[in-house]
């Protein structure tokens, strides 16, 4: 495996399984994932198509802000993440469940 693969293989952090993302997935036929904060939009097609052997038609970025929060009365604050959508060409599919 090639550095570049090695890289590749980082980029995907986790799926994103929400009710928002299940709506998106089966309107548009796009998968979200959580991604490295400083992934481009062409690593993140590389990489979800080296990872799940899929065919990626297009990829849309964005960046969420971590929620502030109180952890036992002292003001804290969560990451923020990158969040990218990504939509397959016709006929691919990724299944997370797996049978």
């Amino acid at each position: 495996m090639s550095l570049s693969q090695e890289k590749l293989m980082q980029i995907v952090l986790e799926p994103r399984v929400t009710e928002k993302s299940t709506l998106v997935g089966e309107k548009y036929n796009q998968f979200v994932f959580k991604v490295l904060k400083s992934a481009t939009k062409p690593e993140i097609k590389n990489a979800v198509e080296l990872l799940f052997k899929v065919e990626v038609e297009s990829v849309q970025t964005t960046n969420v802000k971590g929620k502030k929060k109180i952890f036992k009365r002292e003001p804290g604050k969560r990451p923020d993440w990158k969040k990218a959508y990504v939509k397959l060409k016709p006929g691919f599919d990724i299944d997370f469940v797996g049978a």
